[in-house]
């Protein structure tokens, strides 16, 4: 196994547990374990659990980007890459229903640490904002594409605190549904204003 191999692997584990436990309640000895390596070898690749998260943040964000560029490609119009964004809460339910939110449990906990990286994890948000925003644009909403993009990011983010804190797959289901009704009333919008 090379270097590269066993830092991913590590990367891997510990984007999982910090999800699912926490930053903050997930040791070197629980990401060694996961990754069954020597505390050793385990040092070769990260000096600190710091350096640990900056590396995982750099992961979602590699593939966030990839997600965001998979969506462009399948999706035809604006309309179906937003569809996307708003699918992925019923494709991750399982997990966001134990879990929440992978980007907005991270960045929550990261600023109730007032942690260095918080900053670094909230460049996932961004990420999704600008994205979402050309979106809007591309949709002929170029005035309020930002308000819009916001706006979703945070009944995504509600959606998921509340499934769970509820866990409540039913809740997940019926607001992607009211956000698929809501994307449908500003394209109505927008193709009334354009055409």
């Amino acid at each position: 196994m090379s270097d590269k191999t066993t830092r991913d692997h590590i990367v891997e584990a510990a984007d999982q547990l910090f999800y699912r436990r926490g930053y903050e309640h997930t040791s070197f000895s629980d990401i060694a374990d996961a990754v069954q390596i020597s505390r050793g070898n385990f040092y070769y690749h990260f000096k600190s659990k710091d350096e640990i998260l900056d590396a995982v943040i750099e992961a979602r964000l590699a593939n966030t980007r990839k997600m965001l560029e998979q969506w462009e490609i399948e999706g035809k119009q604006p309309v179906d890459r937003i569809r996307s964004f708003i699918g992925i809460l019923i494709a991750n339910r399982a997990d966001i229903k134990r879990y929440g939110c992978p980007v907005g449990t991270l960045c929550t906990e990261l600023a109730k640490l007032n942690h260095p990286s918080q900053g670094e994890a909230n460049r996932l948000f961004t990420l999704f904002r600008t994205w979402l925003r050309r979106q809007f644009e591309l949709l002929g909403r170029k005035t309020n594409a930002d308000a819009l993009a916001l706006h979703l990011l945070a009944r995504s983010q509600g959606i998921a605190t509340l499934a769970s804190a509820f866990h409540d797959e039913k809740f997940i289901k019926q607001e992607v549904r009211h956000l698929y009704d809501w994307l449908r009333s500003r394209t109505k919008s927008a193709t009334r204003k354009t055409g």
